[in-house]
């Protein structure tokens, strides 16, 4: 059986259990509400198993050497209902309606294809030109924003601690990328393998908004989440790449519970094993890499991730240290066993505490 075939629905949200829970205990009781209502979409879209994906995938191969390069956008609206897909209100080719989170929707997706056929002659996340769906105003003052496994959906927030969820580009490329992982490496969402899998996202989301802006990595943010947090909170973004564990430090949410180093590795059962709280340390030794290797972080960090991702010795269930080894692998098959390139991967994964042999 291959990879594709055995996957089954996973929904992947850009915020954490964590931070929601946080929210529930801590908040107004507005925003205990709404968290609470965020908290029950999410487990009962995760119940929710569906063929589609695998179905998807096997069509995928089969049409991958005719289908054309060009973006298929298809935006939705949910009326602020737990529908989905919801009523089209923009396709491909339409101009911009006057409906900021739809436009917004419409161009993130056309970024994240433009990145990836840009900068990986990827032709859409399936590199067979999926068509790319999302839909906009799910659910009443959702807080979050989630991959189904077939499309993109987001919340409108709750105004109070988040903004609309479209706000941030690279929040968009964050869970495109996870049908991307999900069409090569497949990564199981479970502790280690879980947290590359989260990583590989931030990673690429970061990625994403710095192709847009033509931005080199010493330039970047490395911020994932810009923009989604209102004024009422004490923090810039849901997570920071180049200082884990820096992003926020609130009253309400709490303090960012991200390691920068396995040193603080953090053992728990919530979010699937830590998913989105170790995913600090995959998340750091990118960071240090692309600051290593200096220009377009897509250039060289990024194909080196790329290209690992693609690595049919990559195993679903890879560890920290087995990722941090094909990805030295593959800055070898690409500059050389003995380049800087090769070099500064295995340093930048030595500073976080993952030695390669």
């Amino acid at each position: 059986m291959n990879r594709a075939s055995s996957h089954h629905h996973m929904l992947h949200c850009i915020l954490p259990p964590h931070m929601l829970r946080a929210i529930a205990a801590r908040g107004s009781a507005t925003q205990r509400s709404d968290a609470q209502r965020s908290l029950a979409v999410d487990s009962t879209m995760r119940l929710h198993r569906t063929t589609v994906l695998p179905t998807l995938m096997r069509g995928a191969r089969a049409t991958m050497v005719t289908a054309p390069v060009a973006k298929q956008r298809t935006i939705y609206t949910a009326g602020n209902k737990e529908v989905l897909p919801g009523t089209t209100v923009r396709s491909e080719g339409q101009g911009a309606v006057n409906d900021i989170a739809v436009n917004e929707a419409y161009d993130g997706l056309g970024a994240t294809f433009d990145f990836y056929l840009g900068a990986y002659q990827r032709n859409s996340i399936d590199d067979a030109g999926l068509g790319l769906d999302a839909t906009v105003h799910y659910g009443n003052q959702y807080n979050n924003a989630f991959w189904n496994g077939t499309q993109m959906v987001f919340g409108d927030g709750d105004g109070e601690l988040f903004n609309r969820f479209t706000i941030s580009l690279d929040v968009i490329g964050h869970e495109l990328t996870h049908g991307v992982t999900g069409f090569t490496a497949q990564l199981v969402y479970l502790n280690e393998p879980g947290a590359l899998n989260e990583s590989v996202s931030d990673v690429f989301g970061s990625l994403v908004k710095q192709y847009g802006k033509q931005q080199q990595g010493s330039a970047a943010d490395w911020l994932i989440g810009t923009g989604l947090f209102t004024s009422a909170v004490q923090g810039t973004a849901l997570r920071s790449m180049k200082a884990p564990g820096t992003a926020y430090n609130d009253p309400v949410l709490g303090q960012d519970p991200q390691p920068a180093h396995m040193d603080n590795y953090v053992q728990t059962a919530e979010d699937n094993g830590g998913v989105h709280i170790n995913s600090g340390i995959p998340n750091h030794a990118f960071y240090l890499l692309a600051i290593a290797l200096g220009g377009f972080a897509w250039e060289k960090a990024g194909r080196i991730w790329y290209e690992t991702l693609r690595d049919p010795g990559l195993s679903a269930t890879a560890s920290f240290l087995a990722f941090a080894q094909r990805t030295a692998l593959q800055a070898g098959h690409l500059y050389g066993s003995s380049s800087r390139e090769r070099l500064a991967v295995v340093d930048a994964w030595k500073q976080v505490g993952i030695p390669i042999p």
